[in-house]
């Protein structure tokens, strides 16, 4: 299933755009020269960045993987970006080939790649839509007609929140978005923060997105601890995103990572 309504030529590629750059970081090819310009001075300012981003997506994996075995067979992927596989529905159908899982994005280019990519796949579809209009989200006819509201599911909001600025209401728009869902569903958030880097280098990576396509807030814990609402956090708590159950022992390059992340339940 999808809903695209974009054809490549309509999109721009004149301004960096934050999921190419962020494929960029992931080692991936979708993204142009403009992309890899800005991902490069990031990676110059903060080398971690790369680092950041590829311990985001381990923990896309680890999540879906453990909210799967613990019997959630429902994903909402909100600002999924350019997949990148394993992406959300893969790790999801290795548990549970039943599982469904609905991605939703705002951007051209994500629609076109989902598109290309994701058509195949069984029990999932690419809904285009807007998270800073959470209602139109969340009562999309095709999203209705594949998550059954009246069951838990997950609504995961995976490295988007700091792409909303605080005059949006990030917790507003949470809020919205979790209304609908049924006891035992989980909120999945990871959110970049400038907690672990000085002032100087995270207002000079906030100006680098500036003039991409989508500005960069970056919150503290404590702000991004309200965003989970009347959700209770389950075991670790809101953590760094490398120390949310790992498989392992989390390596040293590991350690400042730049971003949290945490898994809330509505009991």
């Amino acid at each position: 299933m999808t809903d695209l309504g974009f054809t490549p030529d309509s999109i721009d590629t004149g301004k960096p755009h934050p999921a190419r750059m962020y494929d960029y970081y992931l080692g991936g090819q979708d993204n142009y020269e403009v992309d890899r310009a800005a991902a490069e001075r990031m990676m110059a300012l903060t080398p971690d960045v790369r680092i950041s981003a590829r311990a985001n997506r381990a923990f896309l994996q680890r999540v879906v993987r453990s909210l799967a075995e613990a019997g959630v067979d429902q994903f909402i992927d909100v600002g999924t970006g350019i997949p990148t596989s394993p992406n959300t529905h893969e790790i999801a159908h290795s548990v549970n080939p039943d599982a469904r899982v609905a991605y939703i994005d705002n951007d051209p280019i994500v629609s076109v790649y989902a598109g290309a990519k994701l058509t195949s796949a069984t029990n999932t579809g690419f809904f285009l839509a807007d998270l800073r209009d959470p209602e139109a989200v969340i009562e999309h006819a095709d999203l209705r007609g594949l998550i059954d509201f009246d069951r838990p599911a997950a609504l995961m909001l995976v490295s988007v929140m700091h792409f909303v600025d605080d005059d949006a209401d990030p917790a507003g728009i949470i809020a919205v978005l979790t209304g609908a869902l049924a006891p035992g569903s989980r909120l999945v958030i990871s959110h970049a923060t400038a907690d672990f880097h000085s002032s100087d280098i995270s207002e000079e990576g906030a100006a680098i997105y500036r003039q991409a396509t989508a500005r960069l807030s970056l919150r503290s814990r404590e702000e991004i601890l309200p965003l989970f609402g009347n959700f209770e956090l389950e075991e670790p708590g809101l953590v760094q995103t490398p120390f949310w159950r790992p498989t392992g022992e989390v390596p040293a390059e590991q350690r400042s990572v730049a971003s949290y992340a945490g898994v809330g339940i509505r009991n």
